[in-house]
């Protein structure tokens, strides 16, 4: 045989190996987002979600009582979430199916924030000089 033969003889097996390794790989798919089922969360539960304390949970709780939510937005009607915050809140919420979340998630702005300076003094020297600099 030909060099040449064998060379495209290789070529076309490891093609060939490497499609069926493709099409035939077990593909991980992505853990769903763990949610709270805002008509049936207890208020511990509801106050998993980030940026929510027990009080709210409670209004979140008083609201169903008068009427289900049909709609994840109509969260917004409660008083104490606005749009920001309901947007914080839409990927771990349900209006049906069961409650998966079981431990706090905390906001990732909460954690993005710079601590403040410790005293007035630090941040006196950290100051730019004032005056016209003659």
């Amino acid at each position: 045989m030909q060099p040449s033969r064998i060379r495209a003889s290789a070529v076309a097996v490891l093609l060939i190996l490497g499609t069926s390794m493709v099409l035939f790989a077990e593909t991980e798919s992505p853990a769903p987002t763990p949610k709270v089922n805002i008509n049936t969360a207890s208020v511990a539960e509801l106050a998993y979600l980030p940026r929510l304390g027990t009080k709210v949970a409670g209004k979140i709780v008083e609201r169903r009582k008068e009427k289900p939510f049909t709609r994840p937005e109509e969260l917004m009607e409660v008083k104490g979430i606005g749009e920001k915050l309901f947007l914080t809140l839409k990927p771990y919420i349900t209006v049906s199916g069961p409650t998966t979340l079981n431990a706090k998630v905390h906001s990732a702005a909460s954690s993005s924030r710079r601590p403040a300076p410790a005293s007035a003094k630090e941040k006196s020297s950290n100051a730019a000089p004032s005056g016209k600099g003659r």
